[in-house]
């Protein structure tokens, strides 16, 4: 039995508690650039294609603000060139929206929170060809400068759209309380294999040879707790592979390892050590 997810592994939607369903959808619509697929009493789905859903927002009553925690640091929205990244900078700016910043050297980011505070990344892949790997292996990343006026003359005269086809959900990067233990869990019983580790303070995992699927990170500090069910933060992500005998194969080694899974409907969920539930799908 192979311990390592199959290479042509991708993410799926990520489903957010937020506080007012009607003020997520203006933000997400609006500022975002997804659209409306279907909407259900106090919960909706956006899209960016028109027919996948990329975001689940699910309105909880009473909700609690984000507070420091193990959870949601923020999910990635990828977008597929750079002239989109320039397109959605211009759109961020025009709503006078505060903008976070990265060249990742693997990628170029944007980063803005939702009005629940659940962060977000807007961003586009370099050439895979570009990036480059050090004497460990282990992909070389970077916070540096985004070039902003560089994006902003890429778009000059060009008119924003909304998130383009193409868009696909990246990654997800999480503060964890425990480093050891979200790498046993996404290493040693999912599969994942590490492409960056900074000490025991951040690490970067994926499938395929990718930069990174989940980030996970000690930022908030260490022994935290989990966010609570009740607070703003992510429900669940989805991972999409290949076919049913690939997840059943990852739920053995789940269950060998001692954690439960539920199947519901068309998927199975487990949850990880920070209370997420990961909600595995065939693609």
């Amino acid at each position: 039995m192979s311990s390592v997810l199959h290479p042509s592994l991708g993410l799926g939607p990520v489903s957010l508690r937020i506080s007012d369903l009607a003020r997520s959808i203006r933000f997400y619509t609006e500022i975002v650039g997804l659209r409306i697929l279907r909407q259900q009493g106090r919960t909706v789905e956006l899209t960016a294609d028109g027919r996948h859903t990329l975001v689940q927002l699910h309105e909880v009553e009473a909700l609690r603000p984000k507070g420091r925690a193990a959870g949601l640091y923020h999910y990635a929205i990828l977008l597929p060139d750079r002239e989109s990244l320039g397109l959605a900078l211009r759109n961020l700016i025009a709503h006078n929206i505060s903008v976070g910043q990265g060249d990742h050297l693997v990628s170029e980011a944007l980063y803005i929170n939702d009005p629940d505070g659940n962060g977000i990344e807007i961003y586009a892949d370099r050439p895979r060809d570009t990036w480059k790997r050090d004497a460990n292996g282990e992909y070389v990343m970077a916070t540096d400068p985004v070039d902003v006026e560089g994006l902003l003359a890429l778009t000059d005269g060009l008119e924003w759209t909304g998130l383009p086809e193409g868009t696909v959900m990246g990654h997800v990067h999480f503060h964890v309380s425990d480093l050891a233990e979200a790498r046993r869990f996404y290493c040693d019983i999912l599969g994942f294999e590490v492409t960056a580790a900074y000490g025991g303070a951040a690490l970067f995992v994926a499938a395929g040879g990718y930069h990174h699927h989940v980030g996970l990170n000690t930022w908030a500090g260490r022994g935290i707790p989990n966010t609570a069910p009740n607070q703003a933060g992510i429900e669940h992500y989805t991972i999409q592979l290949p076919s049913s005998e690939e997840i059943e194969t990852v739920i053995s080694r789940l269950r060998d390892s001692g954690h439960e899974a539920e199947q519901r409907d068309d998927a199975w969920y487990v949850l990880d050590p920070s209370d997420i539930w990961i909600r595995f799908m065939t693609a």
